[in-house]
């Protein structure tokens, strides 16, 4: 298996000696100095190129970074692209287990629509387009203080939707009651959970797309039980699962509240969990 340091030598062999690429930026955990490596990070590169045609027009030049054994072009499928961008992408796995996801992204256009990351690390720049760049940084994935409006949609939208699950476990579709689970309810209690960090830490540090760095700012009793929100296929597990999620959003919405001084609507609260109580005891 190549080694990381193996791996970038011939990103910028490759960039160096190729007159169309004129810069290759680092972006994501790689570029992160506040994550530690492991085995699975992904290289999250953008090559900033002279045009896009010339690559385009023949997908196989991803070979010369080795031999691929599953790829992507979201670009190219028939779901997930919502709507035209200017820079086009590769997600690709090799034979040795790196992943490389690449965009392309034409030179013209960097003045115009190109998005700087604030977890970008120049390793080439021909040209000097980005001369400017600060240092990596997180700035961008800090945990954002919420306005009011903000936190009461929140808490709004997470006692609207729980006697949803109630409904769909009364009618024993299980698998609809997970979707709403896992869906919006889950949704929600994430984003409570976030801001109930956010308020610990002075909105200073960031915990990742799906909370994945959030364990470190909580207790191990906390994280025990957001554990335990997480339910099987059965029906008691489930709405128990569900009862103890509700409790703990019930604490820590209450207490972001009380921290920026904000209004949490109990009744709000408890006319959800009557909802909840009335489809469940029929």
């Amino acid at each position: 298996m190549r080694s990381s340091n193996e791996i970038k030598q011939q990103i910028l062999n490759i960039a160096t000696s190729d007159p169309r690429i004129k810069a290759v930026l680092l972006n994501g955990s790689r570029a992160n100095d506040n994550v530690a490596p492991d085995p699975y990070q992904d290289f999250d590169l953008v090559f900033v190129v002279q045009e896009l045609a010339p690559f385009l027009a023949d997908h196989t030049w991803t070979s010369i970074f080795g031999k691929k054994i599953l790829w992507q072009l979201p670009d190219e499928m028939s779901f997930g692209a919502e709507e035209a961008k200017d820079g086009f992408t590769y997600l690709t796995v090799f034979e040795d287990g790196h992943r490389i996801d690449l965009t392309l992204f034409p030179v013209d256009k960097l003045h115009q629509s190109f998005e700087r990351d604030s977890l970008t690390k120049v390793w080439l720049d021909k040209e000097g387009h980005f001369g400017d760049m600060p240092p990596a940084s997180e700035a961008d994935y800090l945990i954002r203080r919420p306005s009011v409006k903000e936190f009461q949609d929140i808490c709004n939208e997470f006692w609207w939707v729980c006697p949803y699950v109630a409904k769909a476990l009364a009618r024993e579709e299980i698998i609809h009651t997970k979707e709403i689970m896992e869906g919006p309810v889950r949704q929600m209690f994430h984003r409570i959970l976030e801001i109930y960090v956010g308020v610990q830490t002075d909105f200073t540090v960031a915990v990742g797309k799906g909370l994945r760095f959030i364990q470190p700012y909580l207790s191990e009793s906390e994280y025990a039980q957001i554990l335990l929100t997480y339910p099987n296929h059965e029906k008691q597990n489930i709405r128990e699962c569900l009862e103890r999620m509700m409790v703990l959003f019930s604490t820590y919405a209450q207490a972001v509240a009380q921290s920026l001084t904000f209004s949490y609507n109990l009744e709000e609260e408890m006319g959800s969990k009557t909802v909840l109580h009335m489809i469940l005891s029929v």
